[in-house]
């Protein structure tokens, strides 16, 4: 089996400032899926940033999740789950299935991937949910809003493997949806008095008392026979057609536990083609994760190993679409980032010039493009700083400024010829752009990591251009197709189509 690529189709975001949701537009039929009220979260406020405290905790006093996993592993076991943990579904051998990343906000940005997906979904056999299924805290009755209404009407059953926040209740409501309506936890041994364990527990965030109350009635938004999945965990293999999927759970600080790295070993032999689905994307921002095992190697060891015949890894967790064709041995691994189904959007603008094992700007592609990740921070920061005239950049000089500051092509032709000013360049570089900022300047945003922790999803926009994504898979015995289609939430007015092949 052949490894994946990427497809094409006319007036993308590469071709026209149109086709990436910019200009003259109309609001798509998404609006008519919305609730008639949506939560919009803000991480400003000191109520939701204590409830999200578990990964602060789990990084000072440490982490607990691999025990936790453990304890819901053999709970499952006791169940009737499959010691294996593989599903064995009876697919034909060229089928396809839908691969969606960091859902749950429940806000316009999730909606506005709804239409598009059931569109570019007809036919799929299944879809995947790659980390983060609910924001903030992974809830048991934000699954109605965030989950069930959202996707009522795809079809085919829906997998799924955690992110760091539906571990901010030690996936209890992660549990009780996906795998069986797996009861919770019983207490587990209490830590040694003062240890860090003991102050760690103390402290930490549990799901509240009668959480779930609504989750039946959510559930029935999703009751249809051909809708029903059940997974043995939160991490599992699905053997489906020729091809074996491999999904696998990163937990709160994106690592894996000495009994899933055993398993996953395990499971990544054999001849079978496989796809790797991580919460915690192995190639990202330029940069190599390999995602360390507890005990000793890495996730990356695995999937490079020839024998275990890994086409793809793909991960969710940054809010956005990366890829990365990785030479390993003289085959292709797909290595891709596909967390744009309906969080707030990280920056792209802010990558820079891609040059990682083998890989580089001719080959690496991204969505939002680099330019449109400007413009939309640009506005972003000018409404959230009062200053619209100063941050206020058209998409040609984005577009422009980022291919200088890199020195790389645009990725977008202009209409004309824009010219890059001071003022350009002096946005371009407090918003951080690119890998070559002037060290006499060093002021800079908090773009990356202070943004994407505090600010972005509280300043995160409730109307469109989105630059949503997810991926369709197509499979066959010889081959993967894997095509990355955007939702801007605009249907603009030359054609109906809300998604495009990136």
């Amino acid at each position: 089996m052949a490894g994946c690529y990427r497809a094409r189709v006319s007036d993308s975001s590469r071709d026209t400032a149109a086709g990436a949701g910019w200009g003259t537009a109309e609001p798509g039929a998404y609006r008519s899926l919305l609730p008639a009220r949506t939560e919009r979260l803000s991480w400003l406020d000191p109520r939701l940033l204590w409830a999200a405290r578990n990964g602060v905790l789990a990084s000072w006093l440490g982490d607990p999740t691999g025990r936790t996993r453990a304890r819901w592993a053999a709970q499952r076991a006791a169940a009737g789950a499959p010691a294996d943990r593989v599903v064995r579904r009876d697919d034909p051998d060229s089928f396809s299935f839908l691969v969606i990343g960091d859902t749950g906000e429940g806000g316009d940005p999730q909606y506005a991937v709804v239409p598009g997906l059931l569109r570019a979904g007809r036919g799929t056999r299944f879809a995947v949910l790659a980390s983060d299924v609910i924001y903030p805290v992974g809830g048991a009755d934000d699954y109605g809003a965030k989950f069930f209404r959202p996707y009522r009407d795809y079809p085919a059953p829906v997998y799924a493997i955690p992110g760091n926040h539906d571990w901010y209740e030690d996936l209890t409501a992660f549990m009780r949806v996906f795998c069986d309506g797996a009861p919770p936890l019983p207490p587990g041994p209490a830590p040694r008095l003062l240890s860090r364990a003991r102050l760690r527990d103390a402290l930490w965030h549990r799901a509240r008392p009668g959480d779930g109350r609504h989750l039946d009635e959510a559930r029935a938004l999703r009751a249809a026979p051909s809708q029903r999945a059940s997974q043995p965990g939160p991490y599992w293999a699905i053997d489906a057609g020729p091809l074996r999927i491999v999904g696998i759970d990163t937990g709160l600080l994106g690592t894996v536990d000495a009994e899933q790295g055993a398993w996953l070993r395990e499971v990544s032999r054999g001849p079978r083609p496989k796809i790797l689905v991580t919460g915690s994307p192995l190639y990202v921002d330029g940069e190599h994760h390999p995602c360390p095992i507890e005990g000793g190697g890495t996730v990356d060891d695995l999937v490079r190993d020839p024998a275990h015949r890994y086409v793809a890894a793909i991960g969710g967790d940054i809010h956005n679409y990366q890829r990365y064709p990785v030479d390993v041995g003289g085959r292709t691994v797909q290595y891709v980032v596909a967390g744009g189904g309906g969080a707030f959007t990280h920056a792209t603008h802010t990558i820079p010039r891609v040059s990682v094992a083998g890989v580089t700007e001719a080959d690496f592609r991204c969505y939002p493009l680099r330019g449109d990740s400007l413009a939309f921070y640009g506005a972003l920061y000018g409404r959230r700083l009062r200053m619209r005239r100063l941050f206020a950049l058209t998409q040609d000089e984005a577009t422009a400024v980022v291919a200088e500051r890199l020195g790389i092509r645009p990725g977008r032709a202009a209409d004309g010829d824009p010219r890059v000013t001071r003022r350009v360049r002096l946005v371009a570089g407090l918003l951080g752009t690119g890998s070559r900022p002037d060290r006499r300047r060093r002021l800079r945003l908090p773009v990356r990591r202070m943004y994407a922790q505090l600010l972005s999803p509280g300043s995160a926009t409730h109307g469109p251009p989105f630059f949503k994504s997810f991926l369709r898979l197509d499979v066959t015995p010889e081959s993967v197709r894997l095509r990355c289609f955007a939702a801007t939430g605009n249907r603009h007015r030359r054609s109906p189509r809300r998604s495009r092949t990136r």
